[in-house]
């Protein structure tokens, strides 16, 4: 009788679940298995410039993933950790022996009246790609009002300004950027201004029309196009197919990512709450984790105790256009401090850290094992990062 290879599926390629299915070609031996609803990997972190028409944001796989690795276009619509298995859209079912939970993250589901209907989210391909087909149907001088002053919220401000001839406004709803510091943030507030967008500090958006966004004072300011950035959210995989979870949705897991429910499955990136306190929903979190993910597998196969997560973060990185960037120094347990880095400078760093998360995808299918990151932020005794996410 043929032996059976081990079989691990990651479900998920995004940032955690491509470097892990990478990495674990350390076997080779293993039959890896990706499982994810594109054939292209999104690029995520240029979602804004996508929208704006200012670059792409996918990469086909062919370049990303290591040789042996199997790419399965469908969707996981349920676990059974009973019978290892995955059921698929598709209808098909995969067994596995292993399974890398690396979903990743998606918009939050608003609360507020109307933005579900007439806002459009901007946390994944699909929609992106419905609100860049809303600007190019939306006349070149109508107003645009973003929603959620986060990191994200910021770069889409700042990408659509800079092309000029419409009128930009973001609403922070209390605080801009709050993952920058104080001086961090004034430098942020000003580049906005010079591209031109409008502001709102601490306007709260209480209703979103058609063609309108409503305030907390009863405001009615007209919106053409309404981008809805305010908060993150995961995939219902885990719960429906009743894992533990946290409140958000992400998966419980010990400090080496393995859910508490069942050994055979091993989380990473977003999705994950390791000890009840996730990691910042960023790529700087997702590709370390998804190595440490796919070393706490190989661990498992090699019948030795699986190491418990150790990294840090450096900062926020983000583009305020195409001329201009921010770069937010933070301590190791991501608390930014009173150091950043602006202008054309940053803008050249920002867009090096866009190109190398690439190609540290690209380095780990080559050599399998090659992924370093920074340590001594996360650890098993050690202050946990903040679990706010990018919003």
């Amino acid at each position: 009788m043929p032996h059976q290879r081990t079989h691990v599926v990651v479900i998920g390629g995004g940032y955690a679940g491509t470097l892990a299915a990478n990495r674990l070609r350390r076997r080779p031996d293993l039959k890896v298995t990706l499982v994810n609803p594109r054939p292209d990997f999104v690029e995520r972190i240029r979602l804004h410039q996508f929208v704006a028409g200012t670059g792409t944001a996918t990469t086909g796989y062919e370049t990303l993933l290591a040789a042996g690795t199997c790419l399965l276009v469908d969707s996981a619509t349920h676990i059974d950790t009973a019978a290892r298995t995955v059921r698929l859209a598709s209808g098909t079912t995969l067994d596995y022996d292993y399974l890398v939970y690396a979903v990743g993250s998606t918009a939050a589901s608003p609360a507020v009246p109307g933005a579900a209907e007439f806002a459009y989210p901007l946390a994944e391909y699909e929609q992106a790609q419905r609100l860049r087909e809303a600007l190019a149907r939306a006349a070149g001088d109508a107003p645009v009002t973003i929603v959620g002053a986060g990191l994200t919220g910021l770069e889409t401000a700042a990408e659509l300004a800079e092309r000029g001839g419409r009128t930009v406004r973001l609403i922070c709803g209390g605080l801009l950027g709050p993952a920058l510091s104080a001086p961090g943030r004034r430098s942020a507030a000003g580049r906005l201004r010079r591209l031109g967008v409008e502001v709102l500090d601490t306007a709260v958006v209480t209703e979103v029309r058609p063609g309108a966004v409503v305030l907390g004072d009863g405001t009615v300011l007209p919106s053409a196009v309404t981008v809805w950035t305010a908060g993150f959210g995961v995939p219902d995989l885990a719960r429906a197919s009743g894992l533990s979870t946290d409140e958000l949705g992400r998966l419980r897991t010990d400090e080496t990512l393995t859910s508490v429910d069942d050994d055979r499955v091993i989380a990473a990136g977003d999705a994950a709450a390791p000890s009840g306190q996730p990691l910042r929903m960023s790529c700087q979190a997702a590709i370390p984790l998804g190595a440490q993910a796919a070393d706490t597998v190989l661990s498992r196969l090699a019948d030795t105790a699986a190491t418990p997560i150790d990294q840090a973060f450096t900062g926020s990185a983000l583009s305020l256009g195409r001329g201009g960037a921010l770069i937010q120094v933070a301590r190791r347990g991501d608390t930014p401090v009173n150091l950043f880095l602006a202008g054309r400078i940053a803008a050249a760093v920002k867009e090096a850290i866009c190109k190398g998360t690439l190609w540290q995808l690209r380095r780990e299918a080559r050599k399998p094992g090659s992924a370093l990151w920074l340590k001594g932020g996360r650890t098993a005794t050690g202050p946990a990062a903040t679990a706010a996410a990018r919003s």
